[in-house]
């Protein structure tokens, strides 16, 4: 009898499947369980001209600053308590992103389930009388077919070559629970893509990804999965609710870093210019750094 396969690889094995001008979404939300080390290993490599298709945060502000975006379709892109993400506000407001698609958060969600659907839309009424459908021409409008004869947005599929997600717990052949409040549209993008990785904080047996969490929970399946990464706090400076609560400290330390270029030099080389190891030690000397100057 056949058994799952292992999908575990590690951080710089993911990057090395993706590839220049990849369209890649970035599950969780702003700044809520985003797979930033896998983010962060994105910026170390070589990669660029990607898509990039996020309900956006630091992902979104990072590698537009890298000037690894050739296209960039999101609904916002937010830190929530720093409403702008500062790196994005600058590349929008200086139009460095070559192209960029603004969706209401009803559409992009929708284009993901459209793309989950194997469908090359779907309707919906959500952006009608908008700018929307103003600045973004590629997007049509349909007529029912039946009696109503409603005209509504005809939402196109956000078909993504791979997405990246990070959730709770996952085991080795990539089934993935969440502890947290909300699924953040993760299995979405994972249906939505070609291939999806997932990062998580702990890779447990199969049997424990339903210890902590009901059934329902269990979000991402091995069959939507290529590959699984363990990657303890990697969702760092965002939330993984329960297993912690977003930085909230150094997310202001990188969003006030972010409006100087002096200082995001010296951010960039202190905390981004080495490995995943080099980051999450980096950040704890800060933390102990600002607990000496308390």
């Amino acid at each position: 009898m056949s058994t799952p396969r292992d999908k575990t690889m590690t951080i710089d094995q993911v990057v090395a499947e993706l590839e220049d001008g990849m369209t890649i979404g970035i599950g969780g939300w702003g700044p809520r369980r985003k797979p930033m080390a896998l983010v962060r290993a994105i910026l170390r490599s070589e990669l660029k001209g990607l898509t990039i298709v996020s309900y956006g945060g630091a992902d979104v502000g990072l590698l537009c600053q890298a000037g690894k975006v050739e296209r960039l379709v999101y609904a916002f892109v937010s830190l929530d308590t720093v409403p702008l993400e500062p790196h994005f506000q600058q590349a929008r407001q200086n139009g460095t992103i070559p192209e960029v698609v603004e969706l209401d958060e009803g559409m992009f969600q929708t284009g993901l389930r459209a793309a989950a659907q194997r469908l090359p839309f779907l309707p919906m009424r959500a952006g009608l009388g908008s700018d929307v459908l103003v600045n973004n021409a590629h997007i049509r409008t349909v007529t029912s077919p039946y009696d109503d004869g409603e005209e509504l947005v005809a939402v196109p599929a956000l078909h993504l070559d791979v997405a990246l997600v990070h959730l709770n717990r996952a085991d080795a052949h990539g089934n993935a629970v969440y502890l947290g409040p909300d699924p953040y549209f993760d299995d979405l993008f994972c249906m939505a893509a070609d291939r999806a990785f997932v990062s998580t904080e702990e890779i447990v047996d199969t049997a424990g990804l339903t210890v902590d969490a009901p059934v329902q929970r269990l979000l991402i399946s091995r069959m939507m999965v290529a590959g699984v990464v363990e990657t303890p706090n990697g969702a760092n400076f965002t939330t993984c609710t329960p297993d912690y609560e977003r930085d909230e400290a150094f997310m202001r330390h990188y969003a006030k870093a972010a409006a100087d270029p002096e200082t995001w030099s010296a951010f960039q080389q202190r905390f981004l210019a080495g490995s995943e190891d080099d980051y999450q030690a980096a950040v704890a000397a800060w933390h102990a750094e600002q607990r000496g100057q308390a």
